[in-house]
């Protein structure tokens, strides 16, 4: 059908005077072939419109298109795209708007406030399995490690050197005055040690190191040669 040039003007559809996408995703065409079957009189009709307009909706991914999970997926983004207007045999249960408007309960995050907020919470948690723990070796090997933790976080926001004496007071009041460092004359590790970072070098850094090595090789090899040459030109 061919329309006039003014016509044609007049019939241009934009976008702000369209219905709401529902799933954007699948774009336009396929919103208006869910209307024409919402349309339809025939249930058999809105039936086999139903399955065509699934077909189309899996042909977008065809690598999950017989994935049972999937089906049931876009069967129930045909009810949710034809504003639960559609009615046609489902394979599957029918969703509810109810189901699809029902927000999420409120999740509870943990609201923790400690008072060294640089050592964090899992050297609180460190702390009271140690506490719950029975004397021995064990525990004193955990506590030390806890207590080196410690000051390698301190010193992680302080890059000040910090006494041992330091940590040792943190430690008993995080743990309730149960660990107590004091009285067993027990010292960290040093600052140095603790602050110490491995440096890893790169791929391209190892490569390059590599090829500057072959190259001296490569260049060492000719003078060997040279030399050789000159000792048998003197032998001559």
């Amino acid at each position: 059908m061919k329309y006039k040039a003014d016509e044609a003007i007049f019939n241009l559809e934009y976008n702000a005077e369209r219905p709401h996408l529902i799933i954007p995703e699948y774009g336009r065409h396929l919103q208006k072939l869910i209307e024409q079957a919402v349309a339809l009189t025939s249930r058999d009709e809105r039936n086999k419109a139903a399955k065509y307009i699934i077909s189309v909706m899996g042909s977008l991914n065809p690598h999950l298109r017989d994935v049972p999970d999937f089906q049931h997926k876009l069967w129930d983004q045909l009810f949710i795209m034809s504003d639960f207007k559609i009615d046609v045999d489902s394979p599957y249960p029918l969703p509810s708007r109810e189901t699809l408007n029902q927000k999420p309960g409120k999740l509870e995050y943990p609201q923790n406030f400690p008072k060294y907020r640089f050592y964090g919470n899992n050297i609180k948690y460190m702390i009271d399995v140690a506490n719950s723990w029975e004397d021995g070796e064990m525990k004193n090997a955990l506590i030390m490690v806890i207590a080196n933790h410690m000051k390698k976080s301190f010193l992680s926001w302080n890059k000040d050197t910090v006494e041992d004496t330091v940590i040792f007071e943190h430690l008993l009041e995080i743990s309730g005055g149960r660990i107590n460092l004091f009285s067993g004359g027990e010292e960290l590790s040093a600052t140095s040690n603790l602050m110490k970072v491995n440096k890893k070098t790169s791929n391209k850094a190892q490569f390059s190191s590599n090829v500057n090595n072959g190259n001296a090789k490569s260049k060492q090899q000719p003078q060997r040669g040279t030399r050789n040459n000159q000792n048998n030109n003197n032998r001559k």
